[in-house]
């Protein structure tokens, strides 16, 4: 049996309250790490009964995706806790920027000074150079414009340099020799018609995730970045996942496990020589070289 040499250490994630963030802090807690959860709960134009009704159906499309934003992970945090494992959540709107500290400050409070950073949450509110693409059907789209490129980048670059920065502060004045810090980017990183800001921001997070790996090497942390594929978190339609999945190689849509055991071993001590890199986990949707 492989020891993935981090029983007992602490992670920090965010965006996890449901899909790929949910998924990892599980598998995690059940290697025996202990899990603190931040998440955060964006205002919502559905109504309870309407996100409720999407639950019970779950059918993928717009209303199940932000019902699963709505949820809370107070029943993972139990199924952890029963299994004697540790769990923490709190909810926090990263775009504050004083949140960052905060949230570090009831980690280290609650079950001790963070090992392991997986930057998950996310922003998206989809956006487009081309006038002719803005809709307000479905999950709408919109021309590009300041308040949105402001809204993409302050949650979803700024908040991720500042957790990694805050993160190497407190690694660094407790003298700490291993450190793991995964950013979640996208398979769009690059260009992404019609979801312009987001893919952007999502370049930026790896550009910023490539100067840390160069910076912090000496200090025994390595810094990756995992490039999501199609994964179902509720937000593609049955038609759209049947459509994608004959496309992907290995002939079906990912799940939110499917990110998590990859992120294990980025985690891991397996993983020591392995910084400044990205990993694409897509089901060979996308092959990168």
């Amino acid at each position: 049996m492989i020891d993935l040499g981090i029983e007992n250490k602490v992670l920090l994630i965010t965006g996890a309250n449901h899909g790929i963030g949910a998924a990892t802090a599980k598998l995690f807690a059940n290697q025996g790490v202990k899990v603190c959860i931040t998440y955060y709960r964006e205002p919502c134009k559905f109504s309870k009964e309407e996100l409720k009704k999407a639950l019970i159906k779950n059918e993928g499309g717009e209303l199940l995706y932000r019902a699963n934003q709505q949820k809370t992970p107070s029943v993972l945090i139990k199924e952890i806790n029963e299994k004697h494992g540790i769990a923490v959540e709190i909810e926090k709107d990263l775009s504050i920027v004083s949140n960052i500290t905060d949230l570090f400050d009831f980690c280290e409070k609650e079950i001790g000074p963070v090992d392991i950073l997986i930057n998950n949450h996310t922003y998206g509110s989809l956006d487009t150079f081309d006038q002719a693409s803005v809709t307000s059907e479905g999950f709408g789209i919109n021309l590009i414009s300041s308040e949105n490129i402001d809204n993409n980048f302050k949650i979803n670059t700024r908040a991720y340099a500042l957790l990694m920065a805050e993160y190497t502060k407190r690694y660094l004045k407790r003298n700490a020799k291993t450190g793991r810090i995964i950013n979640i980017s996208t398979d769009g990183a690059h260009a992404h018609p019609i979801n312009v800001s987001y893919a952007a921001s999502k370049h930026a997070i790896e550009s910023y995730s490539r100067s840390a790996a160069l910076e912090l090497g000496k200090y025994g942390i390595t810094v990756n970045i995992a490039s999501i594929g199609p994964i179902q978190t509720g937000w593609l339609t049955p038609d759209e996942e049947k459509n994608i999945a004959s496309q992907i190689p290995l002939k079906r849509i990912g799940k939110p496990e499917d990110i998590a055991d990859a992120l294990l071993l980025l985690a891991s001590e397996q993983a020591h020589w392995i910084t400044g890199q990205l990993l694409y986990i897509g089901g060979g949707w996308r092959m990168h070289q």
